[in-house]
């Protein structure tokens, strides 16, 4: 799949420093994560703690490449967000997919999938495996 043809990723944070500090070190400890389109899309539009559609929605558009988006998201009103975004279905672009995954390993496991032009189904489902990884 080509560089044009990536999976985009998108997080979503209450915290513009969270989202962009993980899209930081995900890019960084995937080598090649650099030619993943990442977008973090934390706080609101005044700065502050919260989630915000437009953000969101600017974000999701601003990393599609055709192959599809990964929105992964920290906490509840994160994913009532996106979920209704979703849901108005002319929002986000088409293909775009709200991963069940914890956010800082999630979002790692997905740019390096996605760095190897792997599919959404692909990205969705390695950044949903991230659970099982065990600390102890």
């Amino acid at each position: 799949m080509s560089e044009e043809k990536r999976v985009g990723i998108v997080l979503v944070s209450h915290s513009a420093a969270v989202a962009d500090s993980v899209a930081e070190l995900a890019r960084g400890l995937a080598g090649a994560g650099a030619s993943v389109p990442v977008a973090p899309a934390g706080g609101t539009e005044e700065g502050g703690l919260g989630t915000s559609a437009e953000l969101i929605s600017a974000a999701a558009a601003s990393v599609d490449r055709g192959a599809g988006v990964a929105v992964l998201t920290d906490l509840g009103s994160a994913v009532l967000t996106v979920k209704a975004l979703l849901a108005e279905g002319d929002e986000l672009p088409a293909d775009t997919r709200l991963v069940d995954a914890p956010f800082v390993e999630g979002a790692v496991a997905a740019v390096v999938t996605a760095s190897t032009g792997a599919d959404l189904t692909t990205v969705a489902a390695a950044a949903a495996e991230a659970y099982t990884y065990r600390k102890e």
